[in-house]
């Protein structure tokens, strides 16, 4: 039986998520899915902020998915980034297998089954969101206290290609973005379990508003429209009357939560001119409460843990193993040892996975050992996948056959040292294989048009 002391300890754990401040302020995709899950997605939103000079300012963000994206793609977005930051030794990798991440995201508790619906959504959020490429012309960059024109992609992976494998994923950051998320002043924690059981576009409105209300106990003025539509993500061409009640019912619902205090309901809106009114919400108790404003990610377990039960190791051993070899060197054996139990079966092991695993560890950490061939060599079989499926989303597949294959050929040189750039400007793979070919062939269209256009002169 549980002490009274457990058990309150158990139902006062509180799951974070972690967001970006400017990201926030804006909406990231439409709500339809009807319109935001659509191939070579191109989202353009804009916020208003204060500069320097005490004058509003206007930013433009664009949001460019060659397979869309959903507003519950955004739900992964902050969990991971709370994860990754909960970590000891935080960096822009998260290796973590999806069993781990939804547990601890409180999306499946441990007795569900691997593989189910839950991973498959995961999964395709997953591949959504490393394929964005953001883009804003006056973005705040913390890092260098000033705003900024920028471009950057949100993530890439590496996962294994078995779907029932216990081998962690690689959920590795944009560089760019992983800084300004880690910056001083870039990123705030909020309640993911309160976030958790809001509609998106709630959703949305909550995570503004516990980034004001963390330091002001009013909302600026905001324009009607402005919120309903760059904010929350409701389509321009709503109706005013039916914009105020979607509105209306996301700030009853966060009326519910005590996170905004609603003294009058009917006159949340105070009407400008004929078609335009303004709102202004005043905090509530919920962010009184203290428990709130310390929400942490729960990093009792890390990332390993589950990996190393299913190789036999018990949880002294786990911890005596966490405690006594550094993370990345860890992490890496655990994935090669995996991997060969998964290859090559129990047999593999002269003793056991567990005598194995240690004997590597003792001998690489002292500079004995690297891990061998076949191991990097499945690695790449397993990032082949990933960037053949964002090529074939980045071209359509009727261009390419428009080319002749010498042509096919010096398309594909250019469009290698074109993604290189990329690379090297700090973009995920993913999104600067995309880019870069997409950029050749508008280049390419270009180039025909003119020359088109200088023989009909």
């Amino acid at each position: 039986m549980q002490s009274g002391r457990q058990t309150r300890n158990k139902a006062s754990r509180r799951w974070s998520g972690l967001g970006q401040l400017s990201l926030v302020e804006h909406a990231l995709c439409p709500l339809d899915g009807g319109a935001s899950l659509v191939e070579n997605l191109v989202h353009q939103s804009a916020y208003f902020f204060v500069d320097k000079n005490h004058r509003m300012q206007q930013a433009t963000a664009r949001i460019v998915s060659p397979s869309g994206l959903s507003a519950t793609d955004e739900f992964y977005l902050w969990g991971l980034l709370a994860l990754t930051f909960a970590q000891p030794q935080a960096d822009a990798n998260l290796f973590a297998t999806p069993h781990y991440c939804l547990r601890q995201l409180g999306v499946i508790d441990q007795h569900a089954r691997r593989g189910g619906k839950q991973y498959q959504d995961f999964a395709k959020a997953i591949e959504r969101l490393s394929q964005v490429t953001y883009l804003n012309d006056r973005f705040y960059d913390p890092v260098r206290a000033e705003h900024r024109k920028v471009s950057f992609g949100f993530l890439s992976y590496s996962l294994p290609l078995d779907p029932e494998s216990h081998r962690a994923w690689r959920i590795a950051w944009d560089p760019i973005f992983f800084d300004i998320v880690r910056a001083a002043g870039g990123s705030f924690r909020f309640d993911l379990a309160t976030y958790k059981e809001l509609d998106p576009a709630t959703r949305r409105l909550f995570l503004l508003l516990s980034k004001i209300f963390a330091r002001r106990a009013t909302s600026p003025k905001f324009d009607l429209t402005h919120l309903a539509v760059n904010v929350l993500g409701f389509a321009p061409t709503v109706a005013i009357w039916d914009l105020k009640a979607k509105v209306r019912r996301c700030v009853q619902r966060l009326a519910e939560l005590k996170v905004v205090s609603v003294a009058d309901e009917d006159r949340l809106f105070v009407k400008q001119q004929r078609g335009q009114y303004s709102i202004t919400l005043q905090r509530g108790d919920y962010f009184a409460r203290k428990q709130i404003n310390r929400v942490v990610a729960n990093v009792g377990e890390t990332p390993m843990h589950e990996p190393l039960r299913s190789l036999g190791f018990d949880e002294g051993g786990i911890r005596w193993l966490i405690r006594t070899f550094a993370t990345p060197l860890l992490r890496e054996w655990i994935d090669i040892a995996l991997a060969a139990k998964e290859r090559f079966g129990p047999s593999f092991f002269r003793k056991s996975p567990q005598a194995w695993l240690v004997d590597n560890l003792k001998n690489a950490k002292a500079g004995a050992r690297t891990p061998p061939d076949w191991w990097h060599a499945l690695r790449r079989t397993e990032i082949r996948p990933n960037e053949k499926k964002s090529h074939q989303n980045a071209i359509p597949q009727n261009e390419v056959r428009d080319l002749s294959e010498k042509a096919r050929g010096v398309f594909d040189n250019i469009a290698e040292e074109i993604f290189s750039v990329f690379v090297a400007g700090g973009q995920p793979e993913n999104a600067a294989r995309i880019n870069a070919e997409r950029f050749l062939r508008e280049y390419n269209r270009q180039s025909k048009a003119i020359t088109k256009t200088m023989q009909g002169e």
